[in-house]
């Protein structure tokens, strides 16, 4: 596992590009984009959209959670991210179980990191040129964050796309580790010492301290 410190920090700039979906996609929505000319507009967009917005998102935690809320959910693909985290749990649970899991984690997450979106600056994101071919079942943005100290680290997003047409996030991939699969070794042992369950409903009424305790105790 990677430094947590840097997993963090990297994890801040993660909402930062998802965040200003409603900024970056609604002038595009029009044509049909890339996955890697959603990101591209997204990165062009934030700095001045910060500039205007942050103050008032600094004086309002709650008004930033739903900023947050409004924003992500119809970008970013939490459904079928959480039966990925999920694994072979996946098979046992009702889709009643599933999807009220994949709101318990996004809560969480969302949560914990949602400060982040107020430190962002204008280049502290290079999107990368796309190589390949677009895959419609895992196309993979790739990005370059730099943190506050200066490190420069690679952070992807994988994106998919629906049987609606429209592509959507559903992974993080920081310096080579991926959000999905660090959050499904942590969420088995997790749902092995308790119940699927249990385990949403601490994340639902504990939200970022669960996921904090979650994260901690699957670095020992």
């Amino acid at each position: 596992m990677k430094d947590n410190t840097t997993k963090g920090g990297a994890l801040r700039y993660v909402f930062f590009l998802l965040c200003a979906l409603l900024f970056g996609l609604a002038s595009s929505a029009q044509a049909e984009t890339t996955p890697n000319q959603v990101v591209q507009g997204i990165v062009d967009d934030l700095g001045k959209t910060m500039d205007s917005r942050r103050a008032d998102l600094q004086k309002d935690r709650e008004a930033l959670l739903k900023t947050i809320d409004s924003i992500v959910l119809p970008h970013f693909d939490i459904d079928y991210a959480s039966i990925l985290v999920l694994g072979a749990n996946a098979r046992n649970a009702s889709p009643e179980q599933r999807s009220r899991f994949a709101h318990a984690m996004y809560n969480s997450i969302t949560h914990r990191y949602a400060e982040g979106l107020l430190k962002y600056t204008e280049g502290r994101v290079k999107v990368l040129p796309f190589q390949g071919e677009l895959n419609d079942k895992r196309t993979l943005v790739r990005t370059q964050v730099v943190l506050d100290d200066g490190k420069v680290v690679p952070v992807d997003y994988a994106f998919r796309k629906t049987k609606d047409g429209d592509w959507k996030a559903y992974d993080v991939i920081i310096e080579g580790i991926s959000y999905v699969t660090n959050y499904r070794n942590q969420v088995a042992a997790e749902i092995q010492k308790s119940s699927l369950d249990a385990l949403t409903q601490r994340l639902e009424s504990q939200g970022a301290k669960a996921l904090e305790t979650m994260e901690q105790s699957g670095k020992k």
